[in-house]
């Protein structure tokens, strides 16, 4: 009998690992592949992280008011009448989206101001492009 194997590894550590994407423009160097082979649990924890970021609505609305915005960047105090919550829990979803990497944090004076790391979302992006055949037999 033929299985395939994949490498268990203890699950990783608290801290957020910052996943780097590689020259070839292929996805982040703990899966260069996305989801074309198989991954290691430390690899698999990491874009959990990241894709739970992005699973609740808020959080995407977030990230597109940034993103369409002129700048490119946002006052935390932006986000409370385009999204009708709450400043805490704006708050708390800007947290998130920090501690992810897909937000860079930017204090001036006394308020802070979000950007987009699109290196970060561009790893979203290449984790979950399909693979070049199967966008053959899609296209």
């Amino acid at each position: 009998m033929n299985r395939l194997m994949v490498e268990r590894e203890p699950m990783a550590e608290q801290h957020r690992t910052k996943l780097a994407v590689q020259s070839a423009g292929t996805g982040p160097t703990c899966c260069p592949a996305g989801l074309d082979q198989p991954m290691s649990r430390a690899a698999a924890t990491d874009l959990a992280r990241l894709f739970k970021a992005i699973a609740v609505p808020a959080r995407l609305q977030i990230l597109a008011l940034i993103r369409s915005s002129d700048t490119g960047e946002l006052c935390a105090c932006d986000f409370t009448d385009s999204l009708g919550l709450s400043q805490p829990t704006i708050s708390h979803h800007l947290k998130v989206l920090t501690d992810s990497g897909l937000l860079v944090r930017r204090q001036h004076g006394t308020w802070a101001h979000f950007s987009i790391d699109s290196r970060r979302l561009a790893e979203l992006a290449a984790v979950v492009s399909p693979a070049r055949d199967s966008a053959e037999v899609l296209g």
